[in-house]
């Protein structure tokens, strides 16, 4: 214990003196650091900021320090955590490499795949994106059919994938190739890491309901990939695919995390002052409905962020993530979703705008809630349905019998 309090006594007094000042205010939108290739940094600080928390290993604290982690315990990178919330310090980077693809790796590459991809993970070097999902097979990722035949030292890579998430922006890709059609589909599936600046590699953004176009189609023609960038054995790709998007829905249950403890700026970050602004009483809010389903809201909230908490501390002494990632997912997704309702209820017809020029009618928080909104509605699709998620849980955590099955063996 006498450790650990010196460790947070060392951490406090390294955030105090390598912290900038701008560090420590709420995160627009357009200063979230992706890191990659071409990285661009609004606030100068920002790049200061990531520069320095890489250089300690602790934008992944817990990640082995051989690979440029920062080789912190459970307990050490608690206390990080909880010293960067004092100060309110942002988040150094965000990358799909630290959430999703960087774990799997520690897990399942050889020693010289992870020498290559942890450590400019690590550092923000390369962003990464993810190539699960397919035009052809909906919600049945194991039907996929982009190949990968492998000539000589090289596959030979053909099909394309759908809701790539930032595809047009991201420098390498974690892919999901078939390797064997001759077997039950899930046995035939390699886990493939593709450099999106290969010969063949083109992406299209998609334009969703938001205006924006964070996913993208994205096309892989005569792709040559080096052998050596298979992840784990070859033909089973699934084991990998699988752990991937319990990290994958981890992370996304986070969303439902973002209420009242959100370090961002605009109308999102707290329901009950935003609805006090909007009905213009500084005291009570005075719509008694509204205020009940918001105090109910900020408990459910609460609640969420504690057992969050809880299954975060009982994957990391356990083998990491499993299937209750499926009921974090469901829940925070909705969750989410029901802080935006409330929202545009609570902000009124000032959450109708669109466009507003110079001087107009709506502001900017107000059109950017306008967007959230309809973005939030992908909530529940993305890193696996809303019915898949129920069909995870219902074998995996509750034990139920695999029905779909029983019933193609009868017919």
């Amino acid at each position: 214990m006498q450790e650990l309090e010196q460790f947070r006594q060392e951490a406090r007094d390294w955030l105090e003196e390598n912290c900038p000042a701008s560090m420590r205010t709420p995160m627009p939108e357009d200063e979230v650091v992706w890191g990659g290739r071409n990285a661009t940094f609004k606030n100068p600080d920002s790049r200061l900021w990531l520069e320095r928390m890489a250089a300690k290993g602790w934008t992944c604290p817990e990640w082995p320090s051989e690979y440029g982690g920062g080789g912190l315990s459970r307990e050490q990178a608690l206390v990080l955590a909880e010293e960067m919330q004092r100060i309110n310090a942002r988040p150094p980077l965000v990358s799909f490499g630290i959430s999703m693809l960087g774990p799997v790796l520690l897990e399942f590459a050889t020693h010289e795949q992870k020498l290559q991809h942890i450590p400019p993970i690590v550092r923000g070097e390369i962003r990464w994106c993810q190539g699960y999902s397919e035009p052809g097979a909906g919600s049945d990722l194991a039907g996929l059919g982009m190949k990968a035949i492998r000539e000589g030292d090289q596959y030979r890579v053909n099909g394309s994938k759908i809701w790539t998430s930032y595809a047009d922006k991201a420098d390498w890709i974690f892919c999901l190739v078939r390797t064997d059609t001759e077997v039950p589909k899930h046995n035939g599936i390699s886990f493939l890491l593709i450099d999106m600046a290969d010969e063949g590699v083109t992406t299209r953004p998609i334009d969703l309901i938001s205006g924006a176009s964070v996913f993208c189609e994205t096309f892989f023609d005569d792709v040559l990939v080096p052998v050596d960038n298979l992840v784990g054995n070859l033909n089973e790709g699934w084991t990998i695919a699988k752990r991937l998007l319990q990290h994958e829905r981890t992370m996304i249950s986070g969303f439902g995390l973002s209420s009242g403890r959100s370090n961002r700026g605009g109308l999102s970050s707290n329901l009950a002052q935003t609805a006090k602004q909007y009905r213009g009483d500084e005291e009570q809010l005075s719509d008694a409905s509204l205020r009940d389903r918001i105090a109910q809201f900020d408990i459910d909230a609460q609640a969420f962020a504690l057992t969050s908490q809880r299954s975060r501390e009982e994957a990391k002494v356990s083998e990491g993530p499993n299937a209750t990632s499926s009921m974090l997912k469901n829940y925070g997704c909705e969750l989410n979703k029901r802080r935006y309702e409330l929202l545009l209820e609570a902000v009124g017809s000032q959450a109708l705008g669109w466009e507003s020029p110079e001087g107009g009618d709506f502001n900017q928080d107000e059109l950017d809630l306008t967007r959230q909104w309809l973005r939030s509605k992908g909530n529940s699709i993305e890193g696996g349905t809303y019915e898949i998620q129920l069909n995870v849980i219902a074998k995996r955590v509750l034990g139920l019998p695999d029905m779909t099955g029983m019933l193609a063996k009868k017919s």
